[in-house]
């Protein structure tokens, strides 16, 4: 689970809902004093919001980049229907791919964290004309570790057997977990369990099933889009997929790889000013530089 180091917007971005072919999606957007270098679309990851990527609006728009932070279907703030078969990865790419073209603004430069690097390949195999770049922020190549798929197993289990019954479900998650036992701010602690109670539980169920089941995509992302630029970014180690998957899958893809030290799952959250900084980078060289658009 993704922790922001802050919750309050900075002075460069805004709150507002976006309005798509598919739908309205809730998003954080920050935008550039001057002129604007690109745009960014971030997709969260499971269990998790825009917020976790509240740290990097406002370094991202002083390099230069519209940047928006978006609540998938049943996110959070986004909402969504109380059955399992609009959550299909596939059904959440066209979701991307939708977000994408109400942002108008040419090609995209789509970042995706953890489950949301699995929703974002799904996008770019289904159409890779719409962006400039694919960044696959601490995500692996197909199913997560073993530890993980029992984890995940746990929580679907109970998200079924307890009917959607989401407070009781969270109180139980964080007095099993150690990693969640560090006290949090009042704010924090708050919000954290808001986001988890606003989630829609179909969301987390059939979500959870496919990092459990996904398959290995690389070879069907390399061949869809052979000339998109494409980053590898993750932690110095991972618990959801080891760092050495993630080593094999850029050296599969042909993308640059780049790691932020003292980080684990959540580079954009445990320090946002690198993976900023690393992303800014990237989106500025002639690798993944926006193509011109068809």
């Amino acid at each position: 689970m993704s922790k922001p180091p802050i919750l309050i917007l900075p002075p460069s971005a805004r709150a507002y809902r976006l309005a798509t072919a598919r739908g309205e999606f809730a998003v954080h957007e920050a935008a550039p004093d001057g002129p604007v270098r690109g745009t960014a679309l971030l997709v969260p990851g499971y269990t998790g919001s825009k917020e976790d990527f509240i740290g990097l609006l406002a370094p991202l728009a002083g390099a230069g980049y519209r940047v928006v932070a978006v609540d998938g279907r049943g996110q959070h703030e986004s909402g969504g229907p109380r059955t399992q078969a609009p959550y299909a990865l596939e059904e959440l790419a066209r979701d991307v791919l939708a977000q994408t073209a109400a942002l108008g603004a040419g090609p995209v430069h789509l970042v995706g964290h953890s489950l949301g690097g699995l929703i974002t390949r799904a996008a770019v195999v289904r159409d890779p004309a719409p962006y400039a770049s694919l960044t696959l922020l601490s995500s692996g190549p197909g199913a997560v570790c073993e530890e993980q798929r029992a984890r995940t197993k746990l929580l679907v289990s109970a998200l079924e057997s307890m009917g959607g019954d989401m407070p009781g479900i969270w109180a139980a998650m964080r007095s099993m977990d150690p990693r969640d036992q560090a006290p949090d701010s009042p704010e924090l602690a708050l919000f954290l369990r808001e986001r988890w109670v606003g989630t829609v539980p179909e969301q987390l169920i059939t979500t959870g099933r496919a990092l459990i089941d996904e398959p290995d995509r690389i070879g069907e992302l390399a061949a869809a889009a052979p000339g998109l630029a494409k980053l590898v970014l993750s932690g110095a180690s991972d618990p959801v997929w080891p760092v050495e998957s993630m080593d094999d899958m850029a050296r599969r893809l042909g993308a640059r790889r780049v790691v932020i030290p003292g980080t684990e799952h959540s580079p954009n959250a445990e320090d946002p000013a690198a993976t900023a900084a690393a992303l800014a980078r990237f989106w500025g060289s002639p690798a993944g530089a926006p193509r011109p658009s068809d």
